[in-house]
């Protein structure tokens, strides 16, 4: 009799280690205890009501909506760059995604992924030659108007001091922190 697959969708247990909340979040006593390949995070978690939301108004940008496949995005991830993108992640967007052009080209971006609990993931990327001038603020708004008039709760998770500014500015309130960890092997 063989033993049973490990289904790699179910967590581990490692038992007898104890770490504070503050070490998980950190991540850096993570790596001391388990054999840790990658980690996303520490993050902020952001949530924000109906009643709490403040929309941007989009001034003399134009906002337009492209499906999250469209090829122009493609073009956004690779300026600017694999870890921005990664953090952004436009490809899982399920949402229409709204989007700012200069010159044509895309140079911000923002969608949501709808998960099973009626929860918007936000997702916003900003060229980095386009950045502190309110394009993420102004694509943000639209994603937030979209998730929150599709009955959904908007949730911000953002590690940038830049990006938890931009969610704060939308009425969001962070209510938490998220760790992401692969394990090695």
């Amino acid at each position: 009799m063989n033993a049973p697959e490990r289904d790699p969708q179910r967590p581990r247990t490692v038992s007898h280690v104890c770490l504070s909340v503050e070490d998980v979040v950190e991540g850096v006593a993570v790596r001391e205890v388990l054999p840790v390949a990658r980690v996303l995070g520490p993050a902020a978690l952001a949530y924000v009501s109906p009643e709490a939301f403040r929309p941007v108004e989009a001034g003399a940008s134009t906002v337009e909506q492209l499906p999250a496949s469209h090829p122009e995005l493609r073009l956004l991830e690779r300026v600017a760059g694999r870890e921005d993108a990664g953090e952004a992640a436009l490809d899982e967007i399920t949402s229409p995604v709204f989007v700012v052009r200069e010159h044509g080209q895309v140079v911000a971006a923002a969608g949501y992924r709808a998960w099973s609990s009626r929860t918007a993931h936000i997702g916003v990327l900003t060229a980095p030659g386009a950045r502190g001038r309110g394009l993420a603020r102004v694509t943000g708004s639209a994603t937030v108007a979209h998730a929150l008039a599709a009955g959904l709760l908007p949730q911000w998770r953002a590690r940038p001091p830049a990006s938890r500014r931009v969610a704060a500015v939308l009425g969001f309130e962070e209510l938490g922190s998220q760790l992401s960890v692969d394990i090695a092997g």
